[in-house]
């Protein structure tokens, strides 16, 4: 089984197991479209090219919300890592930004919080996607009910 889907697996029993909780806290599994080669630890880090967002758990504020956000990035080294993410409302459009400023390579996955973003009346949804130092946007993503 690879590292990836005992995460998931791991994750998806925790939240089996613990299922009820505040109405205040969201918390949703990953769903995943990185690019990772299948076969041993070694050759997925090697070949995926963006972080994935595993878990994000959201406070509600007065118009605003705290995430505190899981990225998984088993690649991570000081001359490439997961950099950060990004929040996006359900059109896409960019509600926040979160950088990362060194690599998490003796912390996989990791979990930082990102406080006090704005967000719009109107919204529904949250998706968080993380960010690659050399790649870019992409990889698992999360999405959460606001």
């Amino acid at each position: 089984m690879s590292r990836r889907t005992r995460c998931l697996s791991a994750v998806v029993a925790v939240l089996l197991v613990s299922g009820c909780g505040s109405d205040e806290v969201t918390t949703a599994p990953s769903t995943s479209d990185s690019t990772a080669a299948t076969g041993d630890a070694a050759g997925e880090a090697a070949e995926q090219r963006y972080p994935d967002i595993v878990e994000v758990e959201v406070e509600r504020g007065d118009g605003s919300a705290t995430l505190r956000v899981t990225v998984s990035s088993p690649y991570d080294s000081p001359e490439r890592y997961a950099d950060g993410w990004r929040v996006l409302d359900q059109d896409g459009q960019v509600l926040g930004e979160h950088t990362l400023l060194h690599d998490h390579a003796g912390e996989q996955p990791f979990t930082r919080t990102q406080s006090d973003l704005v967000v719009p009346e109107g919204t529904d949804r949250l998706t968080v996607e993380g960010r690659d130092s050399v790649h870019g946007y992409g990889g698992g993503t999360v999405s959460v009910d606001w």
